[in-house]
Protein backbone atom coordinates (compact mmCIF):
# COMPACT_ATOMS: atom_id res chain seq x y z
CA UNK A 1 0.00 0.00 0.00
CA UNK A 2 2.94 2.46 0.81
CA UNK A 3 4.64 1.75 -2.63
CA UNK A 4 1.74 2.02 -4.17
CA UNK A 5 0.97 5.74 -2.62
CA UNK A 6 4.56 6.87 -3.21
CA UNK A 7 4.35 5.57 -6.47
CA UNK A 8 1.20 7.97 -7.10
CA UNK A 9 2.65 11.42 -5.29
CA UNK A 10 5.52 11.03 -7.71
CA UNK A 11 3.47 10.90 -10.60
CA UNK A 12 1.46 13.55 -9.83
CA UNK A 13 4.57 15.72 -8.78
CA UNK A 14 6.17 14.47 -11.73
CA UNK A 15 3.38 15.47 -14.11
CA UNK A 16 3.55 18.86 -13.16
CA UNK A 17 5.21 20.14 -15.65
CA UNK A 18 3.15 18.74 -18.58
CA UNK A 19 -0.37 19.74 -16.93
CA UNK A 20 -1.75 22.82 -18.55
CA UNK A 21 -2.85 23.66 -15.04
CA UNK A 22 -0.90 22.86 -11.45
CA UNK A 23 -2.73 19.96 -10.13
CA UNK A 24 -4.63 20.66 -6.73
CA UNK A 25 -4.77 17.71 -4.31
CA UNK A 26 -7.76 18.25 -1.52
CA UNK A 27 -6.72 19.26 1.64
CA UNK A 28 -6.64 16.54 4.30
CA UNK A 29 -6.70 16.83 7.86
CA UNK A 30 -6.33 13.76 10.27
CA UNK A 31 -7.65 14.46 13.44
CA UNK A 32 -9.47 13.15 16.41
CA UNK A 33 -12.91 15.33 17.50
CA UNK A 34 -13.36 16.43 13.86
CA UNK A 35 -16.60 16.89 12.24
CA UNK A 36 -19.15 14.82 13.16
CA UNK A 37 -18.93 11.65 10.94
CA UNK A 38 -23.03 11.49 11.04
CA UNK A 39 -23.22 14.79 9.10
CA UNK A 40 -23.10 15.60 5.88
CA UNK A 41 -19.35 17.33 5.76
CA UNK A 42 -18.06 14.64 8.11
CA UNK A 43 -19.55 11.97 5.00
CA UNK A 44 -18.52 14.17 2.90
CA UNK A 45 -14.89 14.63 3.89
CA UNK A 46 -14.52 10.15 4.56
CA UNK A 47 -16.10 9.70 1.51
CA UNK A 48 -13.54 11.75 0.05
CA UNK A 49 -10.84 10.32 1.88
CA UNK A 50 -11.45 7.34 0.83
CA UNK A 51 -12.10 8.15 -2.80
CA UNK A 52 -8.70 9.84 -2.85
CA UNK A 53 -7.01 6.45 -1.60
CA UNK A 54 -8.27 4.78 -3.98
CA UNK A 55 -7.16 6.57 -6.97
CA UNK A 56 -3.79 6.41 -5.49
CA UNK A 57 -4.41 2.67 -4.77
CA UNK A 58 -4.43 2.56 -8.09
CA UNK A 59 -2.62 4.63 -10.04
CA UNK A 60 0.53 2.24 -10.60
CA UNK A 61 -1.84 -0.15 -12.86
CA UNK A 62 -3.65 2.88 -14.32
CA UNK A 63 0.00 4.05 -15.42
CA UNK A 64 0.87 0.57 -16.61
CA UNK A 65 -2.22 -0.57 -18.67
CA UNK A 66 -3.62 2.54 -19.77
CA UNK A 67 -0.57 4.61 -21.43
CA UNK A 68 2.56 4.02 -23.39
CA UNK A 69 4.46 2.26 -20.42
CA UNK A 70 4.12 -1.45 -21.40
CA UNK A 71 5.47 -1.22 -25.15
CA UNK A 72 8.26 0.65 -23.63
CA UNK A 73 9.27 -1.24 -20.67
CA UNK A 74 9.01 -4.61 -22.81
CA UNK A 75 10.91 -2.55 -25.62
CA UNK A 76 13.76 -1.85 -23.50
CA UNK A 77 13.64 -5.20 -22.04
CA UNK A 78 14.20 -6.62 -25.40
CA UNK A 79 17.47 -4.65 -25.73
CA UNK A 80 18.85 -5.82 -22.57
CA UNK A 81 18.18 -9.53 -23.43
CA UNK A 82 19.64 -8.91 -26.79
CA UNK A 83 23.18 -7.47 -25.08
CA UNK A 84 23.05 -10.22 -22.72
CA UNK A 85 24.59 -8.01 -19.85
CA UNK A 86 22.95 -9.97 -17.59
CA UNK A 87 21.29 -6.88 -15.37
CA UNK A 88 22.87 -4.26 -16.83
CA UNK A 89 21.50 -1.44 -17.09
CA UNK A 90 19.56 -2.60 -13.48
CA UNK A 91 15.55 -3.21 -13.28
CA UNK A 92 15.83 0.21 -11.64
CA UNK A 93 16.92 2.38 -14.20
CA UNK A 94 14.81 0.21 -16.96
CA UNK A 95 11.82 1.24 -15.41
CA UNK A 96 12.35 4.79 -14.16
CA UNK A 97 13.62 5.38 -17.96
CA UNK A 98 10.26 3.91 -19.00
CA UNK A 99 7.94 6.01 -16.69
CA UNK A 100 9.84 9.44 -17.62
CA UNK A 101 9.20 8.52 -21.51
CA UNK A 102 5.98 7.28 -20.69
CA UNK A 103 5.37 11.29 -19.66
CA UNK A 104 6.59 12.51 -22.90
CA UNK A 105 4.44 9.70 -24.73
CA UNK A 106 1.70 10.64 -22.68
CA UNK A 107 1.76 14.44 -21.86
CA UNK A 108 -1.08 15.35 -24.87
CA UNK A 109 -3.52 13.53 -23.25
CA UNK A 110 -2.80 14.33 -19.57
CA UNK A 111 -2.96 17.57 -20.55
CA UNK A 112 -6.46 17.07 -21.99
CA UNK A 113 -7.66 15.47 -19.17
CA UNK A 114 -6.24 18.15 -16.32
CA UNK A 115 -7.81 20.40 -18.22
CA UNK A 116 -11.68 18.62 -19.31
CA UNK A 117 -11.80 16.60 -15.80
CA UNK A 118 -9.67 17.04 -13.15
CA UNK A 119 -9.44 21.19 -13.01
CA UNK A 120 -13.58 21.02 -13.25
CA UNK A 121 -13.60 18.98 -10.96
CA UNK A 122 -11.44 20.54 -8.23
CA UNK A 123 -13.76 23.89 -9.18
CA UNK A 124 -16.68 22.28 -8.71
CA UNK A 125 -17.96 23.16 -11.89
CA UNK A 126 -19.05 19.27 -12.81
CA UNK A 127 -19.37 16.25 -10.97
CA UNK A 128 -17.76 13.15 -10.72
CA UNK A 129 -19.58 11.21 -12.59
CA UNK A 130 -19.29 13.65 -15.60
CA UNK A 131 -15.37 14.12 -14.56
CA UNK A 132 -14.83 10.31 -15.32
CA UNK A 133 -16.15 10.35 -18.55
CA UNK A 134 -14.36 13.47 -19.48
CA UNK A 135 -11.63 12.02 -17.96
CA UNK A 136 -11.48 8.70 -19.67
CA UNK A 137 -12.29 10.42 -22.87
CA UNK A 138 -8.28 11.54 -24.16
CA UNK A 139 -7.33 8.02 -23.17
CA UNK A 140 -9.76 6.06 -24.99
CA UNK A 141 -8.78 7.97 -27.98
CA UNK A 142 -4.90 7.68 -27.24
CA UNK A 143 -5.98 3.76 -26.79
CA UNK A 144 -8.10 3.28 -29.48
CA UNK A 145 -5.23 4.68 -32.13
CA UNK A 146 -3.00 1.89 -30.62
CA UNK A 147 -5.27 -0.47 -30.87
CA UNK A 148 -5.26 -2.80 -33.98
CA UNK A 149 -8.53 -3.76 -35.02
CA UNK A 150 -7.95 -7.46 -34.85
CA UNK A 151 -7.04 -7.27 -31.21
CA UNK A 152 -10.73 -4.67 -30.87
CA UNK A 153 -12.46 -7.53 -32.98
CA UNK A 154 -11.40 -10.19 -30.89
CA UNK A 155 -12.62 -8.94 -27.54
CA UNK A 156 -15.72 -8.03 -28.72
CA UNK A 157 -16.66 -11.48 -30.07
CA UNK A 158 -15.60 -12.95 -27.00
CA UNK A 159 -17.90 -10.56 -25.00
CA UNK A 160 -20.60 -11.54 -26.67
CA UNK A 161 -21.98 -8.11 -27.41
CA UNK A 162 -23.55 -6.66 -30.30
CA UNK A 163 -21.53 -5.48 -33.63
CA UNK A 164 -20.45 -1.81 -32.31
CA UNK A 165 -21.57 1.20 -35.16
CA UNK A 166 -19.03 3.23 -34.66
CA UNK A 167 -16.45 3.87 -30.93
CA UNK A 168 -18.35 5.15 -28.58
CA UNK A 169 -20.35 1.63 -28.59
CA UNK A 170 -17.24 -0.19 -27.66
CA UNK A 171 -17.00 -0.49 -23.50
CA UNK A 172 -13.81 -0.22 -21.72
CA UNK A 173 -13.97 -3.20 -20.31
CA UNK A 174 -13.42 -4.39 -23.68
CA UNK A 175 -11.11 -1.74 -24.75
CA UNK A 176 -8.35 -2.07 -22.24
CA UNK A 177 -7.36 -5.76 -22.85
CA UNK A 178 -7.69 -4.80 -26.59
CA UNK A 179 -4.63 -2.07 -25.99
CA UNK A 180 -3.20 -4.48 -23.48
CA UNK A 181 -2.34 -7.47 -26.33
CA UNK A 182 -1.76 -5.27 -29.18
CA UNK A 183 0.70 -2.60 -27.15
CA UNK A 184 2.33 -6.40 -26.82
CA UNK A 185 2.29 -6.83 -29.98
CA UNK A 186 3.71 -4.33 -31.22
CA UNK A 187 6.43 -4.33 -28.35
CA UNK A 188 7.08 -7.76 -29.76
CA UNK A 189 7.55 -6.92 -32.91
CA UNK A 190 10.14 -4.10 -32.28
CA UNK A 191 12.35 -6.77 -30.24
CA UNK A 192 12.54 -8.57 -32.99
CA UNK A 193 13.87 -6.00 -35.18
CA UNK A 194 16.36 -5.54 -32.08
CA UNK A 195 17.49 -8.89 -31.91
CA UNK A 196 18.57 -9.28 -34.97
CA UNK A 197 21.76 -7.62 -35.73
CA UNK A 198 22.70 -8.69 -32.60
CA UNK A 199 22.40 -12.42 -33.26
CA UNK A 200 24.40 -12.27 -36.45
CA UNK A 201 27.15 -11.26 -33.98
CA UNK A 202 26.92 -14.52 -32.11
CA UNK A 203 26.38 -16.75 -35.59
CA UNK A 204 29.95 -15.47 -37.03
CA UNK A 205 31.84 -15.56 -33.55
CA UNK A 206 30.61 -18.80 -32.98
CA UNK A 207 31.59 -19.52 -36.66
CA UNK A 208 34.86 -18.13 -35.68
CA UNK A 209 35.46 -20.25 -32.56
CA UNK A 210 34.32 -23.36 -34.24
CA UNK A 211 37.05 -23.44 -37.46
CA UNK A 212 39.81 -22.44 -34.68
CA UNK A 213 39.23 -25.06 -32.62
CA UNK A 214 37.98 -23.13 -30.00
CA UNK A 215 34.64 -25.13 -28.85
CA UNK A 216 35.34 -25.09 -25.08
CA UNK A 217 35.58 -21.25 -25.08
CA UNK A 218 31.76 -19.97 -24.86
CA UNK A 219 30.87 -17.71 -27.74
CA UNK A 220 28.84 -15.14 -25.15
CA UNK A 221 32.38 -14.56 -23.49
CA UNK A 222 33.18 -13.23 -27.39
CA UNK A 223 30.85 -11.79 -28.80
CA UNK A 224 29.35 -9.47 -25.50
CA UNK A 225 32.27 -6.97 -26.25
CA UNK A 226 31.39 -6.53 -29.86
CA UNK A 227 27.53 -6.03 -29.13
CA UNK A 228 27.97 -3.65 -27.03
CA UNK A 229 30.72 -1.73 -29.10
CA UNK A 230 28.50 -2.22 -32.27
CA UNK A 231 25.70 -0.21 -30.05
CA UNK A 232 27.66 1.97 -28.97
CA UNK A 233 28.44 3.50 -32.34
CA UNK A 234 25.52 3.05 -33.96
CA UNK A 235 24.40 5.31 -31.17
CA UNK A 236 21.75 2.57 -29.72
CA UNK A 237 20.10 3.92 -27.23
CA UNK A 238 19.07 7.48 -29.59
CA UNK A 239 17.90 4.92 -31.60
CA UNK A 240 15.59 2.81 -30.02
CA UNK A 241 14.06 5.99 -27.78
CA UNK A 242 13.36 7.62 -31.46
CA UNK A 243 11.95 4.34 -32.64
CA UNK A 244 9.67 4.10 -29.65
CA UNK A 245 8.57 7.72 -29.69
CA UNK A 246 7.58 7.55 -33.64
CA UNK A 247 5.87 4.31 -32.90
CA UNK A 248 2.89 5.85 -31.06
CA UNK A 249 2.76 9.06 -33.76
Amino acid sequence: MLSSLGAAVLLLWFAQPVLAEPLQLPNIDLQIGGEDPASPQGFSSALQLVMLLTVLSLAPAILIMLTSFTRIIVVLSFVRSSLATNQMPPNQILIGLAIFLTFFVMAPVLQDVNSHAVQPLMKGEIDQQTAFTQGMDPLREFMFKQTREKDLALFVNLSNMERPRNFNDIPNYVLIPSFIISELKTAFQIGFIIFIPFLVIDMVVASALMSMGMMMLPPMMISLPFKILLFVLVDGWDLVIQSLVLSFR
